[in-house]
């Protein structure tokens, strides 16, 4: 058997004809006169393929297309469209198609898409495999990933490791800050010395210096003996200064001139020590905001924002959300000795159409529980806690009385994607809950309709 394929099609001959051609070519083959009846099949099974006309009664090929892929963004869906309508078979691309046919058929041409796209299939899995195995090996599986945001981090990691530069990441907490910092330093010459991380938000203003720098003995109460810091424990090596928008402007100060100076001196000590460590820092702040505050110091900032790398939050980027939990499923199940097949279909929507203010943190310790939960070989979205049901709960109604008039659904939708646009800042993440929709529906809704963040001037002069 090459695969399973679920046709699409409210034309009987048609079904029949790409019925009998398919399974010639040994493909398991599953027919349907419409969108409903796919999904219905959908839910009751996997298939590698979906082959559906654009044009249907009830449900189009283009909405069965976008359902489909809000459920499982790995679904390869291949799209058939008459002569007429090949703007809509491009737009059905642009929204995650694989590809479209042109109606009639060309037997060869149809055969040969369905090759090239279980070809790309079988890629995808090999990939996802490789991505385990090297997420395995490395330790740092938060930085598995495709969506473009991510590639941009891995192109900055990859670029700037083997400098000396300092480095600042921005990110979310839970989004691997961390994890990224580590692999900047292991993709680095000093690979083979230290690298020491610190969170500078879990460490008292009084004991931070004596922290990083060192102290001799008898300099405060308790210093019973000589201590060396982490800056000259790391020597050679690499220190990941994690939340530094948290420390104190009299410790930015010592920071700075060990950075410029390249020299520390501990606490109670007369004599300055030569330290070679590289430096790399991580906040969830907006640091120039803090500067602004005068919680910050502008000339530190400047220090540190040589190389700056913006994590995104796990709400942006999208089937990565699919692929990390597989991650985890594999790993907690293996852990706990739970052989499970992966994530039901019901709790993949769940996870895709949650917010993730925990980000990568939170999808692990969640993924770790249904792991534990389940009495399946999937986890069911029983198995998953309660406030990934909440946020998904919509509304019971809404507030406002129908119009004698009526209502134009369209005016209606537009309306409420701009209150909840407003109401999330004008940010597509925190928005998307409120609707009920993924990120990638929101954004595409907000195309649709040409929804743009007013322009602050203008706004102001109205």
């Amino acid at each position: 058997m090459k695969g399973r394929i679920l046709v699409v099609d409210d034309e009987k001959g048609q079904r029949e004809i790409l019925d009998a051609i398919l399974r010639k070519e040994g493909y398991l083959v599953t027919a349907v006169p419409g969108a409903l009846e796919a999904l219905e099949r959908l839910e009751a099974e996997e298939y590698d393929l979906i082959l559906s006309d654009l044009k249907m009664k009830g449900i189009s090929g283009l909405e069965l297309l976008e359902r489909v892929l809000e459920q499982d963004p790995r679904q390869c869906i291949v799209i058939m469209t008459a002569h007429g309508t090949i703007d809509s078979a491009v737009e059905a691309m642009k929204k995650g198609a694989f590809d479209y046919l042109e109606k009639p058929l060309d037997r060869d041409t149809l055969l040969l898409t369905l090759k090239r796209a279980f070809e790309h299939l079988a890629l995808l899995r090999e990939n996802r495999m490789l991505q385990k195995k090297l997420a395995e090996n490395s330790g740092i599986p938060s930085i598995i990933g495709s969506h473009q945001k991510m590639k941009e981090v891995f192109r900055i990691v990859n670029k700037i490791a083997a400098t000396a530069s300092t480095v600042l990441i921005y990110g979310e907490s839970g989004t691997g800050k961390e994890l990224v910092a580590r692999a900047i330093h292991d993709g680095s010459p000093r690979k083979d010395n230290p690298f020491f991380a610190i969170n500078c938000a879990a460490i008292p203003d009084t004991l931070i210096e004596s922290e990083l720098f060192g102290h001799e003995k008898g300099s405060f109460t308790g210093a019973n003996s000589r201590e060396i810091g982490l800056f000259e424990a790391a020597h050679g090596g690499t220190i990941f200064l994690d939340e530094i928008g948290e420390m104190n402007t009299a410790m930015q100060a010592k920071l700075l001139r060990a950075i410029q100076e390249r020299e520390i001196r501990r606490v109670g000590g007369k004599t300055s020590l030569s330290v070679d460590v590289r430096i790399i820092a991580a906040t969830n702040k907006d640091l120039e905001q803090e500067i602004r505050k005068g919680l910050f110091r502008e000339d530190l900032f400047y220090r540190l924002n040589v190389i700056r790398i913006n994590l995104p939050p796990l709400r942006e980027r999208g089937s990565d959300i699919i692929a990390l939990a597989d991650f985890f499923v594999a790993k907690y199940g293996a852990a706990a000795g739970i052989p499970l097949k992966g994530i039901s279909k019901p709790a993949i929507k769940l996870l895709m159409d949650y917010s993730w203010p925990g980000n990568v943190r939170q999808l692990e310790s969640m993924i770790e529980r249904g792991v534990l939960m389940t009495e399946s070989d999937y986890i069911q979205p029983e198995d998953l806690p309660a406030e990934i049901h909440r946020e998904s709960v919509p509304g019971s109604c809404l507030g406002f009385d129908f119009p004698p008039e009526g209502i134009s659904m369209d005016d209606l939708e537009r309306d409420l994607i701009i209150k909840a646009m407003e109401r999330a800042g004008w940010v597509i993440g925190k928005a998307a809950p409120l609707l009920g929709m993924t990120y990638k529906t929101l954004q595409y809704r907000l195309e649709k309709f040409g929804i743009e963040k007013p322009d602050k001037k203008s706004s102001s002069r109205s």
